[in-house]
């Protein structure tokens, strides 16, 4: 049986006819229509998906919101999440008392009250109505703009079309 390298590096020499063939061998359904290239990278795809295992669950809830975009006549270029990870430990100082959120899985802890989200923390604190992230000064990361907002937009569309004819 064939490495994986070699299994990829024999794609870019195959012709159309070969690609389809290859497509219903790893797939085992016709082929969609689709362009040569987009096959092999739907065919590549699923080799290292074999070999290394799926997509986290993360990456295809990024894709199902592309795919909403795209269909809605939206920009297809996904804002950052900004989500903060787990352990985070976010630290406050408001009214001379200094405040430590710790962040989890299911939300944030501060002292020994469990909270789901960091605006109800930032409440907590002051007892008025505050945005979390801005209180605690957590700033989401730029969203892309222009020519890699563009470029984006076309990398997601290519991944939307092997998606929806892998899925389909």
């Amino acid at each position: 049986m064939a490495s994986l390298a070699d299994e990829l590096a024999a794609l870019a020499t195959m012709s159309p006819a070969q690609l389809r063939a290859e497509w219903r061998r790893v797939y085992r359904r016709s082929p969609p229509r689709l362009t040569p290239d987009l096959l092999a990278r739907g065919i590549a795809y699923r080799l290292q998906e074999r070999s290394g295992g799926s997509l986290p669950a993360a990456i295809v809830c990024r894709l199902d919101q592309v795919a909403r975009r795209l269909a809605s006549g939206d920009d297809p270029a996904v804002k950052p999440a900004g989500r903060l990870k787990p352990g985070t430990r976010l630290v406050r100082r408001w009214n001379g008392t200094t405040y430590s959120v710790l962040v989890t899985d299911t939300g944030f802890i501060l002292g020994d009250r469990g909270f789901t989200s960091l605006s109800h923390v930032a409440e907590a604190i002051t007892g008025a109505h505050w945005s979390g992230p801005r209180f605690f000064g957590v700033r989401a990361t730029a969203a892309l703009t222009g020519a890699a907002a563009a470029s984006a937009g076309r990398r997601a569309a290519a991944a939307l079309a092997i998606t929806a004819a892998v899925v389909s």
